[in-house]
């Protein structure tokens, strides 16, 4: 097996599979996260899930990841005094690591502030889904109090991890991938440039990727203020890395 991970499921190596299957080791692609029944999953993950648990997770499997991910989250937040979050939160297996962060998200009472000091060790993980099942977990929260969120997360765009700034970027994309869109940010995207400010010279692609998506995100229903900013960008600074930035933002309208 590639040490890149499957790319198709006819890919997976079985005993690969029988690993993520046991929670002993990491999905390296989608295609090999998407390939876990989760209700075998639970019952090496968390040896003590009631049937009822385990009733809600067989369940879940036949639902749209996010959906799945949502449920088993919520299913196991009503449990919280019999499933600890710190178990999870340090689990081997990505996808135990995911449900942590919809466990949260599902538990939490919706303050932006509070429930993001909870995520930040989940949205500095070292596994790539990890770091996509955080933002997800706490975007509805977020988008229900977008001025508390966006002072928030403009605190996260100056953290030493890229992990973290990317977090900042992509957490409030106006139309994230797998997410419902933000109709406020697509109609009024000028309400997330105080996140955007911080990163428009940001040294890591993987946050020069995410800012120049949320821009695009935005300029499919306002380019005139994605040309703006971009434009204004390119006149203030004029580092490879803005232009990098601004080249990709605009690549769905120029």
């Amino acid at each position: 097996m590639s040490e890149r991970g499957a790319r198709s499921s006819a890919d997976i190596n079985p005993a690969h599979l029988t690993a993520l299957h046991a929670g002993t080791a990491a999905s390296r692609t989608l295609t090999e996260a998407l390939a876990i029944d989760h209700t075998v999953l639970l019952r090496n993950a968390i040896p003590h899930a009631d049937d009822e648990l385990l009733r809600v997770v067989a369940g879940a499997q036949a639902l749209g990841i996010l959906k799945r991910m949502m449920t088993i989250g919520a299913a196991l937040a009503e449990r919280t005094d019999a499933i600890d979050i710190e178990q999870l939160a340090h689990h081997p297996s990505d996808t135990v690591r995911g449900w942590g962060c919809f466990q949260i998200a599902a538990r939490q009472a919706p303050d932006p502030v509070s429930l993001l000091e909870q995520l930040r060790g989940f949205a500095d993980d070292e596994h790539f889904a990890v770091r996509e099942w955080v933002w997800m977990a706490a975007r509805p929260a977020l988008v229900a109090d977008l001025a508390t969120s966006i002072d928030a997360l403009t605190g996260w765009t100056a953290d030493p991890s890229a992990n973290m700034r990317r977090f900042a970027s992509e957490a409030l994309r106006p139309r994230g991938v797998w997410a419902s869109h933000i109709a406020a940010l697509k109609e009024h995207p000028s309400q997330g440039e105080p996140i955007l400010e911080p990163l428009r010279s940001d040294p890591s692609r993987y946050v020069q990727d995410s800012v120049a998506n949320w821009i695009n995100d935005a300029a499919k229903t306002r380019p005139d203020w994605a040309l703006g900013l971009c434009a204004r960008w390119r006149a203030e600074s004029s580092t490879p890395e803005t232009v990098l930035i601004t080249g990709r933002a605009l690549r769905s309208i120029t």
